[in-house]
């Protein structure tokens, strides 16, 4: 009778214990190593772009015998209780590149930039190596995904509200560790020239005013008052010990329609008047009036260096013009890119010339006649004493060709520059703002009353109107 116990009790106990080893297989996390691993083969654990197709092995012993299908996992942390796969092997050694181990070791939770612990095991079936372990500072391989605005919106700039928010421009990255400059550009559809909207740093987002926004469209050559569709993207630049990276989001489309907003542009420098005073009654350039990109300035310089403004009075320089390595570009809003100085070799009469789309500039000596005015004026229904008298204007002390009459009420009308109180010499032109008279040209449109300042060259007839 005792031995018939005895059997019953084991037969009750066996299907138990087998249902536990079946169980088992599936819990590999705990189990003991059943094979050895060896320690990685990475001779560096700081990971560069450049060692991307580098070579990663790892190899483990063959304790296990036979054909095995091997997993190798890679987890951020010891117990594997989340892990990523980095690749299988039939073998006992496996074998990947670091540009896999780098976007593994991310997507198991590594930091880009940042030197952590990563650990490897390989499993097989019911097996499970032991862990092995390196530091590891990663590179990032993403890009910045733009979240706002969604592609397809719609622009209208309005000039009556320059500094509202037009737009925000939104977009999710990676959390870096070190610091990361964002630059925010547009494109004409089509185009890969792309330019500068605004920048930001350690930051995802960039609101865009209607006054930026309406610049930089326009500097693509887009134009006022016709609805065009442009290109946006982000592109983020972080640097480490292994160079400056940089990642650039797929574009997004927009459609924009900006409004007229005509830039005005400054000399400032030893070879000009103002000096380097950015708030000194700095020249003006004459801006082309059919061509609001391009700029001429005939006249008097200084041997030296001279830059070009966009704001008076902004002591930060921002954006200036100038050359780096012979090409002409503007400073960043941000002011980093700060380009060096045009030069003028030796004093006396020059035409320059710039075109802020094109990037392109020339100066070359003036060659013109230098007839000197004693006199000059302005007269016209627009002006204060109408057509019955000439207000007159001021010329430059250090170019006397150079005229101007600051703050000076206009009447919606027209009006024309005249020398000597007489009209043997007068210069006009249809085109309003800004233009070139020629002797008896048109009366000069004014097409909405304000106060204004009034630049005129009596080298080549060429006139400028800044409303207050």
């Amino acid at each position: 009778m005792k031995t018939i116990f005895k059997f019953l009790i084991l037969a009750l106990i066996f299907p138990i214990a087998l249902q536990s080893c079946r169980d088992e297989e599936f819990t590999v996390g705990d189990k003991e190593p059943t094979f050895e691993l060896y320690n990685t083969t990475l001779s560096s654990s700081v990971l560069y772009p450049t060692m991307e197709n580098n070579s990663f092995r790892l190899a483990w012993d063959n304790s296990l015998g036979g054909a095995s299908d091997y997993t190798v996992e890679v987890s951020t942390l010891e117990d594997f209780s989340t892990k990523v796969e980095l690749g299988s092997s039939t073998t006992t050694s496996f074998t990947t590149t670091i540009g896999a181990l780098n976007e593994a070791a991310i997507a198991a939770g590594l930091l880009p930039y940042q030197n952590q612990k990563v650990f490897f095991r390989v499993v097989s079936g019911s097996n499970v190596s032991n862990v092995v372990s390196t530091d590891l500072t990663t590179y990032p391989t993403a890009k910045p995904i733009i979240t706002s605005p969604s592609a397809g919106s719609v622009f209208v700039l309005d000039s009556a509200t320059p500094t509202e928010l037009a737009t925000t421009v939104s977009w999710s990255d990676y959390q870096y560790g070190t610091t990361v400059s964002y630059l925010v550009e547009v494109a004409k559809v089509g185009s890969q020239e792309f330019i500068a909207a605004g920048s930001a740093e350690d930051l995802t987002a960039l609101e865009l005013t209607h006054q930026v926004f309406n610049d930089a469209v326009l500097k693509l050559g887009l134009t006022p008052g016709i609805e065009a569709e442009i290109q946006l993207r982000v592109k983020a630049s972080t640097s480490s010990i292994g160079g400056t990276l940089m990642a650039i989001s797929t574009p997004i489309s927009l459609t924009v329609t900006p409004y007229v907003a005509y830039k005005n542009l400054y000399l400032v420098g030893e070879a000009v008047e103002a000096g380097w005073n950015t708030n000194n009654n700095n020249q003006p350039l004459f801006r082309d009036g059919s061509n609001a990109n391009k700029f001429t300035y005939v006249g008097y310089f200084a041997a030296g260096g001279f830059k070009v403004l966009e704001q008076l009075g902004d002591n930060t320089w921002n954006p200036s013009w100038g050359l780096t390595n012979g090409v002409m570009h503007a400073s960043n809003p941000d002011g980093s890119n700060a380009p060096e100085v045009f030069t003028i070799p030796s004093a006396g009469y020059y035409t320059f010339e710039m075109d802020i789309l094109a990037k392109t500039y020339s100066i070359k000596p003036y060659t013109g006649a230098l007839t000197t005015y004693t006199q000059m004026g302005i007269i016209g229904n627009s002006t204060p004493l109408d057509w019955n008298d000439q207000t007159p204007m001021v010329h430059s002390t250090f170019d006397v060709h150079q005229w101007s009459l600051k703050g000076i009420p206009l009447l919606a009308g027209e009006f024309k520059f005249r020398e000597d109180g007489t009209w043997a010499n007068n210069w006009g032109s249809a085109v309003p703002l800004a233009g070139q008279g020629t002797p008896g040209g048109a009366n000069i449109p004014v097409a909405e009353a304000g106060v204004y300042d009034i630049y005129f060259n009596d080298l080549d007839g060429r006139y400028l109107l800044i409303k207050q």
